[in-house]
């Protein structure tokens, strides 16, 4: 059932307080991220080591990525709703579960990276696949449930600061040496591309050195992990 958040007073709606749709785009990263894992593992010949830790290095950052993501909501969003939107209750109820839900396979999957990094052998590979599979499943739970009932309600009682906070939880968590694999990560899962946040939400300096700089690191590292 989706979410309708209650008005202050009367019958009027309640007026829009932030912009939440940065939740939306970050889920794009976890579905292309997560969804071209399993082909990913799959192309990677037995004994290639140096395509094995690239692939593996890509999935430890998605991991990373979708860790931190659950631990800032629990955090900061939880509570913020049901103290400010009651009538949210039950479906931030539902939000917890699944993120209880979603730890046992994300736990696997990092547990079966190391010794199928150190092997490339498609026996190391199972378990790894097994966990993508199931990491796969939880997300098409969650993160439409998610952007339905919760991101609406988000958008009626959080500040602008207070939704800032969100991403730049995440950026503090990017690896060093990560920031032009995770940024085109981002850019890449978006429809078009990335150009609006590229043009909105990115300063000029940071324009330039993704164009001039970035890009083309990005770009690279798609080549090795497709094994190109």
């Amino acid at each position: 059932m989706p979410a309708t958040p209650l008005p202050a007073s009367g019958d009027a709606p309640q007026p829009k307080t932030c912009d939440a749709s940065g939740m939306a785009m970050i889920h794009r990263v976890f579905r292309a991220g997560f969804g071209e894992a399993d082909d990913l593992v799959r192309g990677v010949r037995d004994g290639d080591h140096a395509h094995a830790a690239v692939v593996a290095d890509q999935l430890a950052l998605l991991s990373l990525g979708l860790h931190t993501h659950h631990e800032g909501e629990d955090e900061r969003l939880w509570s913020a709703l049901e103290e400010r939107a009651p009538a949210c209750g039950g479906h931030v109820a539902r939000m917890k579960e699944q993120h209880l839900a979603m730890i046992a396979p994300l736990h696997d999957l990092d547990a079966a990276l190391p010794s199928w990094r150190a092997s490339a052998s498609a026996a190391d590979a199972a378990p790894l696949l097994d966990a993508i599979e199931r990491v796969n499943a939880a997300l098409a739970v969650h993160l439409p449930d998610e952007e339905t009932t919760i991101v609406p309600v988000m958008e009626t009682v959080l500040t602008p600061k207070e939704v800032d906070w969100f991403s730049e939880h995440g950026r503090k968590a990017t690896p060093k040496g990560q920031m032009w694999n995770s940024l085109g990560m981002i850019l890449s899962a978006q429809p078009d591309g990335g150009e609006e946040l590229l043009h909105d939400e990115l300063p000029a300096p940071v324009r330039l050195l993704w164009r001039y700089v970035g890009a083309r690191r990005y770009a690279a590292h798609r080549a090795a992990l497709e094994g190109r």
